[in-house]
């Protein structure tokens, strides 16, 4: 058994802490965010931190960390500047070509050119989402926040329009990431599929724990 204080973990070397804190909080969604600058420069970014806030109206929450000196966050500039995202499932083909847009490309460099991944545009909608991926979703920015704990960037959003294979909606509106082929991510650089799970009715006090078939 490792155990380590807060005092041990500060002290680790950094790579080490990061692999180990990305790692620890289990598996999460593999999502590529697409962004265009007001130029129509495209932009693909694959990114964990996605998060749901609400359903009514229907809005979703992206973490992003800040820039280190002398780097640039261009999915970051991009939403800022027109107040608009896409995001979009991966599939197991997509992995190798959603990995590779965490590389650092120049901002005049579009990772949809550099991954032959293909820019699907939604009419009035100024963010190209991916057109290989199952899922898709167009949000709009309606908060950003830079938390005071270490200048990680939370924008908050609201979903605008969704595209999902009828298939992939069950008739109480559950989506099923198993038949859509959906990734997850542990860490930095593990890209996981899932199997089917154990579904639950709505957990009452007055009432013993419910399957669903």
């Amino acid at each position: 058994m490792s155990n380590w204080t807060a005092e041990e973990l500060k002290a680790l070397p950094s790579r080490y802490r990061g692999n180990l804190i990305n790692g620890i909080a289990g598996f999460k969604p593999a999502l590529l965010v697409g962004t265009a600058d007001k130029q129509g420069q495209s932009n693909l970014a694959v990114f964990s931190g996605v998060f749901h806030i609400g359903a009514s109206p229907p809005v979703l929450g992206l973490i992003i960390r800040p820039c280190p000196e002398g780097t640039e966050r261009h999915t970051l500039d991009n939403i800022l500047a027109t107040e608009v995202f896409t995001l979009n499932h991966i599939t197991e083909p997509m992995i190798p070509a959603a990995h590779q847009t965490s590389a650092r490309y120049p901002r005049s460099d579009s990772e949809f050119d550099a991954t032959e991944l293909t820019e699907e545009w939604i009419p009035e909608f100024s963010a190209p989402a991916v057109k290989e991926s199952p899922v898709k979703l167009g949000l709009s920015l309606i908060e950003h926040q830079v938390l005071a704990v270490n200048q990680t960037h939370l924008l908050i959003a609201g979903v605008q329009w969704l595209q999902c294979p009828a298939s992939g909606i069950r008739d109480d509106g559950s989506v099923n990431l198993i038949d859509l082929g959906t990734q997850t991510v542990c860490g930095l650089d593990s890209y996981h599929g899932v199997k089917e799970g154990r579904r639950f009715a709505y957990a009452k006090a007055n009432r013993a724990t419910q399957a669903l078939t």
